[in-house]
């Protein structure tokens, strides 16, 4: 894994004169690739990258440059490819010699061979670009499912794309400005953006499933996958042997690495299930798994089961370790930690986030990077195989609008009059743009609903999750991999019948029956309980005194965009509603503004 930039424009002098702020870019990105790192400057490019080394550590440096068919191929990578042996044996077949061991070059060279038609045969998670140097054409593209980012900005006639949007801002071409789409989105979808939204204006992000293609003719993206449905006329027995085959070559693929790989361990379905089988994988190697989990201190104290989180991880922690040849580490984190971290994790996204359930991350990989540098994780398996509670709750699933985010008029008091934004009109035409975009076959259309719900939390939820794992992780210099996020079961899961799915009216009862005899049983049946956070009293109170102090400076920048009075309220309104999904509950909510409030300051954040 690794960051990337780079600016293009016909200007070749102007490209040549930027040197420093490719120097600045490429000091923001050295987070993501702390390993090595290049910048290519000629003509009317400049690509620069920062390499966290896994695969040939000695030879896959990047940028790295291609001669083939009379042109020059330089390539920008961030990302992993799974199926790399497969694609190296298919192009040496068609005469394509290799230098090296890494997938940087088997990218390349797959690039190379098919164009644009390349991304068809990838298995990864990726974000890169390709300037060919005489055809002045620049190749961007994202993975299917938008495990790893690309964001792009035009100014002064020019291209500029990073891996990150403070790698953006830190060219100073770049102005970071606020405008009522910037805050529409930060006050009625934050932590959530729309697809394809980078907040700031002029900013944007190549969406998952696209290709971009930038020459003097101008830019023009594609769209080469998404989600479609079909008639799926599979027996539950083969959907059970189908799911369990592509669960574990998923995972086992992921764990193809030259330096340390670990896992991520909650005890739940979804992690229990990875490091289950890369345990058995890696000790037929010869190999010992080390899995990881996070809590933190005196949580035992204060827990207090509810609907959306019935029971804490530490017990079945306990009976997963019991049942696996792996070394396990607790990292437990204090009280004292979180505050701070939460204006490290603002850094690390780039926007305000989800606060502690994203401070916590970045010190748990934090922790984790200081054994490893490789770590599988569960993420979007409740996506794919319907597992969250708006998907088998009826109330919740009827209702219109996202369903993880029914706050909007909450949301609508808390701006300051002079912004004339309709938070429903906004939030209600997105959410109505998502369904006109569900794939949904003829045969399917009595599950149209069902359908609907899985794209919603596809293009929007999950990409929340996975900005936050990424980030968070990449900040420390740790790669996660996300074997759930498989295109191929994404693909297949999509065209299953609900009633599969919900098999004996479990969430994620497929995936139950697909795994049977892997896992323990009272790990099998755990009922579904989310990324744990700290219940200690002590945080809601720093968060509240944090946001306190923050509002004592009449010029807090957050008083730009929300009313004082508001903030003020959320401090002793412990009882409303969430602010996003079951894992934004009150300290996180006042979180989320701190975190608003410092992004706008750190990044000089103007108010158009």
């Amino acid at each position: 894994m690794c960051g990337i930039a780079g600016q293009i424009g016909a200007d070749w002098g102007y490209i040549r004169s930027r040197a420093d702020g490719y120097a600045a870019m490429l000091a923001a990105l050295k987070r993501r690739g702390p390993d090595q790192d290049g910048i290519y400057i000629k003509d009317g490019a400049a690509l620069i990258h920062a390499r966290l080394a896994v695969i040939d550590v000695e030879n896959g440096r990047q940028p790295m440059e291609l001669e083939a068919r009379g042109e020059r191929f330089v390539l920008v990578y961030n990302g992993e490819l799974y199926n790399t042996d497969e694609l190296r044996r298919e192009l040496a077949a068609l005469g394509h010699a290799f230098a090296t061991r890494s997938d940087t070059e088997v990218l390349g060279r797959a690039y190379i061979e098919w164009g644009s038609g390349c991304l068809r045969r990838l298995n990864g998670i990726f974000a890169f670009a390709v300037w060919e140097e005489r055809a002045e054409k620049l190749f961007l593209a994202r993975d299917r499912i938008g495990v790893k980012p690309l964001f792009y900005t035009r100014a002064r006639g020019t291209l500029i794309f990073a891996s990150e949007i403070p790698e953006l801002l830190a060219h100073p071409d770049v102005e970071a400005v606020l405008d009522e789409n910037g805050i529409a989105e930060l006050m009625f979808l934050g932590p959530g953006r729309t697809p394809g939204c980078g907040v700031l204006r002029g900013i944007e992000e190549l969406e998952p499933g696209y290709f971009a293609e930038y020459t003097r003719g101008g830019f023009r993206k594609q769209k080469y996958w998404e989600l479609v449905d079909s008639d799926c006329r599979d027996s539950f027995a083969e959907a059970v042997d189908k799911t369990r085959f592509l669960v574990r070559d998923a995972i086992e693929r992921q764990l193809v690495s030259d330096v340390p790989v670990c896992t991520l361990l909650s005890g739940g379905l979804d992690s229990s299930i990875i490091s289950a089988v890369a345990d058995k994988h890696l000790t037929e190697r010869g190999e010992t798994l080390h899995t990881f989990s996070v809590g933190y201190r005196d949580n035992a104290k204060y827990f207090t089961p509810g609907k959306f989180q019935p029971n804490s991880d530490e017990a079945y922690i306990e009976i997963m370790n019991r049942s696996l040849g792996a070394v396990h580490h607790d990292v437990i984190l204090d009280t004292a930690e979180l505050v701070p971290a939460l204006y490290e994790a603002t850094n690390a996204r780039g926007l305000p986030g989800m606060g502690d359930v994203d401070g916590s991350l970045l010190l748990f990989c934090r922790e984790i990077k200081k054994r490893a540098t490789v770590a599988l994780s569960g993420e979007c398996a409740d996506e794919i195989f319907g597992g969250y509670p708006w998907y088998r709750d009826r109330e919740i699933r009827e209702r219109d609008g996202f369903p993880w985010a029914q706050s909007t008029a909450r949301r609508q008091a808390m701006l300051l009059p002079e912004h004339k934004i309709d938070g429903e009109t906004f939030t209600r035409t997105r959410y109505r743009r998502t369904l006109s975009e569900t794939s949904v076959a003829p045969e399917n259309a009595p599950e149209r609903r069902m359908k609907e719900m899985v794209n919603l939390n596809f293009k929007w939820f999950m990409q929340t999750l996975l900005d936050r794992k990424d980030r968070m992780s990449m900040y420390s210099g740790l790669e996660v991999r996300v074997p759930f996020c498989d295109y191929r079961i994404a693909e297949y899961l999509y065209t299953l019948p609900w009633e599969y799915k919900d098999h004996s009216g479990f969430e994620k009862g497929l995936l139950r029956e697909a795994v049977r005899g892997l896992l323990p049983e009272e790990v099998l049946w755990r009922k579904k309980s989310p990324y744990p956070k700290t219940h200690n009293p002590d945080y809601l109170a720093a968060v509240s005194e944090e946001l306190r102090s923050a509002l004592e400076n009449a010029d807090a920048p957050v008083l730009q965009i929300v009313k004082k009075d508001a903030l003020e309220a959320l401090i002793t309104d412990t009882d409303a509603a969430p602010w996003y999904g079951q894992l934004m509950t009150a300290p996180q909510t006042i979180a989320y503004f701190l975190q608003m409030n410092y992004w706008l300051k750190k990044y000089k954040v103007r108010i158009a």
